[in-house]
């Protein structure tokens, strides 16, 4: 045994002036956008970005405008998301709540499809390929994923599952009973967040085929989160289903085989687009 670490307890407003309340979580949002944004910077240094001529060279003005619609279809796919797959039931009763976001429940596979959706609908008016854009924009997402991870482990929500006592950073989430669990939050900021991040961002900096760069983040996110579920607590409205996984490890399954297929087919379709690095 060992003395158990406690969870702590973290005020999740972070500012307050009057009625205006600024949320931990808010911000960890707010931080995830400009790690998007100073990456995707960087990127164009990358090729095929760096010698891009077509329809028009890749500029930051590009990156500004497709974060703004980047946000959009995160907040949006994210809501509609979590109301989609984790309470249809609750919400197709309580309609006008799916608009309730200030009552927490974000979904990050139905942000991620936001986010498709958003770069799709960017690129074709833009007159872009769609997969040269989901390739930019890849390898600079999972930092921000990991920025929400934190805003979780604050908010002291999302905890992990019960863990053996002598697990050395075992930790007592209070809202969750006296057990020491496993802090999933911070596993999840490590795999999904740091390590996805430095495997892609290497991967991406050498030419690849246009969609192996999309397709491998398919994959590594896809298993980097099936294996952070086995730490996690399964929503209580959900517990575990089929098989013993959980619903963010079957969320996960389609991910991980959409990768190998988008990564297979960009092997065999082009050549990589290859030109003078800068960076």
């Amino acid at each position: 045994m060992h003395p158990m670490l406690i969870q702590p307890q973290i005020d999740p407003i972070a500012i307050q002036l009057g009625p205006l309340a600024v949320h931990w979580y808010g911000i960890t949002y707010l931080v995830a956008f400009a790690l998007f944004y100073v990456l995707a910077t960087l990127r164009l240094r990358h090729e095929p970005f760096a010698s891009v001529t077509q329809p028009a060279p890749w500029r930051r003005a590009d990156i500004e405008d497709m974060l703004f619609w980047g946000v959009f279809g995160v907040i949006v796919g994210g809501r509609l998301g979590y109301c989609l797959f984790y309470k249809p039931g609750y919400y197709a009763v309580h309609p006008l709540e799916v608009f309730y976001i200030w009552q927490g429940g974000m979904s990050f596979h139905g942000g991620m499809l936001g986010v498709i959706v958003t770069a799709m609908a960017w690129a074709r008016v833009r007159g872009r390929p769609w997969l040269q854009v989901a390739d930019l924009v890849a390898p600079c997402m999972p930092l921000g994923l990991g920025s929400g991870r934190i805003g979780n482990f604050i908010n002291g929500e999302l905890w992990g599952r019960v863990a053996d006592p002598s697990l050395p950073w075992a930790m007592v989430f209070r809202d969750a009973g006296d057990a020491p669990r496993h802090p999933s939050q911070i596993y999840q900021f490590l795999l999904e967040g740091v390590v996805l991040f430095v495997l892609l961002w290497l991967y991406a900096r050498r030419p690849r085929r246009m969609g192996q760069v999309s397709g491998a983040f398919f994959v590594g996110y896809g298993a980097q989160r099936f294996i952070a579920e086995y730490f996690r607590e399964p929503d209580a409205f959900l517990g575990l289903r089929a098989l013993g996984l959980s619903q963010g490890q079957w969320l996960s399954i389609p991910m991980i085989v959409a990768g190998i297929g988008l990564w297979w087919w960009a092997s065999r379709r082009s050549a990589p687009e290859a030109g003078p690095r800068r960076g």
